[in-house]
């Protein structure tokens, strides 16, 4: 498998996804510890569809615009790989991803290859107790090195914040096929904490747009 990042004289060694599944006692081990240059998130839902519709909505890749936050664009390139443009006003970010681990229904690994962006993640599909629903967990890791503060500028969001809303867009469309949107409603002056809220939870970030299709 060629490894393009590793072919760049400074390049860091590409992030690896470690298993947001691993169980000790009845309970998720945590995420690894922030450092080195690389930061980690896990989130979890309970989305009522069954593992094996939500895998299917997760499997594709190019319809992750519809829920992932200033993805303008996932072209599939192969059978485990894609070519992934976020892009904020005139600014973009371009990688390419492979699909490591696909296990219908139940779970998918993934990492960047080459690129502008350095991130690995998992996403498991486990029913939920008593037939209701499904749990989803996610675990991602970005190593950001030297495009942290290109990342923060353009996404405008912390990438854990990111993980977190994103996911909660992917339970809205795969329950409604519509995502819940601020953009446009009328409020008062927010006040010093709205406007810390505002900033830290990126509102004015846009609100991918769902697919009312995928809801029956």
């Amino acid at each position: 498998m060629s490894e393009p990042l590793m072919e760049k004289p400074n390049a860091e060694a590409n992030p690896t996804a470690s298993t947001a599944g691993i169980v000790m006692d009845n309970r998720y081990l945590p995420p690894p510890q922030d450092g080195d240059g690389k930061i980690w998130v896990r989130t979890s839902a309970l989305i009522q569809r069954s593992p094996e519709e939500l895998y299917e909505l997760w499997h594709d890749v190019e319809s992750a615009p519809k829920w992932q936050e200033q993805i303008a664009q996932v072209t599939r390139t192969g059978e485990m790989t894609s070519h992934w443009v976020m892009r904020s006003g005139d600014s973009s970010i371009e990688w390419n991803s492979m699909i490591l681990a696909d296990e219908p229904g139940r779970r998918i690994t993934w990492r960047s290859i080459s690129g502008e962006s350095n991130n690995a993640g998992e996403v498991i599909f486990e029913p939920a107790p008593g037939g209701r629903g499904t749990i989803v967990i996610v675990l991602q890791e970005f190593r950001l090195g030297k495009m942290a503060a290109l990342w923060e500028t353009m996404v405008g969001r912390n990438p854990k914040q990111a993980v977190i809303e994103n996911l909660r867009h992917f339970k809205a469309l795969a329950e409604s096929g519509e995502i819940p949107r601020t953009q446009g409603q009328p409020h008062g002056d927010r006040g010093f904490v709205g406007g810390l809220k505002q900033s830290v939870y990126g509102e004015k970030i846009a609100t991918p747009p769902g697919d009312s299709r995928i809801a029956s």
